[in-house]
């Protein structure tokens, strides 16, 4: 039984997505990040990879989709892509999806929702995870208020060096949230 002309077009789509990933994993760092430097010209690639199942790009086509970066702005796409990433095991990734639920980006609001991609993100030492889970415990936002709970996420992202959480940790040991206040450690 011959192909229809719709299945031939899939077979041909998919091939030359092929070559796009074959080409790309013969790419030094240095020709990789100039054929990522215009997002337009970037795009097929890293939908191509990104269809592969290659996390890192699917991130990536996310965040371009998110913010109309080379691509039609698209919030819900954009998450579904991050879901993939994340569903990888992708600690990024599941940042993503926890702000997108947070900000109801491509989804309905939902903290709750937000607190389980934020806290996975943070058990597997992401920064950004450690943060915004540390914010939602602070607020008391889909998750129970605790402070204690907090200021232990933003201490571990302060560690890593974000900035931030840098800021909320020396807020909550000046001020005694979450702890006894110890104005001399704060300053540090």
């Amino acid at each position: 039984m011959p192909l229809t002309a719709e299945q031939l077009a899939r077979a041909r789509a998919a091939e030359v997505r092929q070559q796009r990933v074959d080409r790309l994993t013969q790419l030094n760092h240095r020709q990789l990040s100039a054929l990522l430097r215009d997002p337009q010209a970037a795009l097929p690639w890293v939908r191509s990879a990104a269809e592969h199942g290659i996390a890192a790009a699917q991130l990536r086509l996310g965040r371009m989709l998110l913010a109309g970066t080379g691509a039609q702005r698209d919030p819900a796409l954009a998450l579904t892509w991050f879901r993939r990433a994340a569903d990888q095991g992708d600690a990024e990734a599941m940042n993503m999806v926890g702000r997108a639920c947070e900000n109801g980006w491509g989804t309905g609001q939902d903290f709750t929702a937000a607190a389980a991609h934020y806290h996975a993100s943070a058990l597997r030492g992401h920064d950004w995870g450690e943060y915004n889970y540390g914010n939602l415990l602070f607020d008391g936002r889909g998750v129970t208020r605790n402070l204690r709970q907090a200021l232990m996420w933003y201490l571990k992202a302060a560690h890593q060096g974000h900035s931030r959480a840098m800021n909320l940790a020396g807020r909550c040991l000046e001020q005694g949230w979450g702890c006894n206040p110890d104005v001399g450690v704060a300053a540090l």
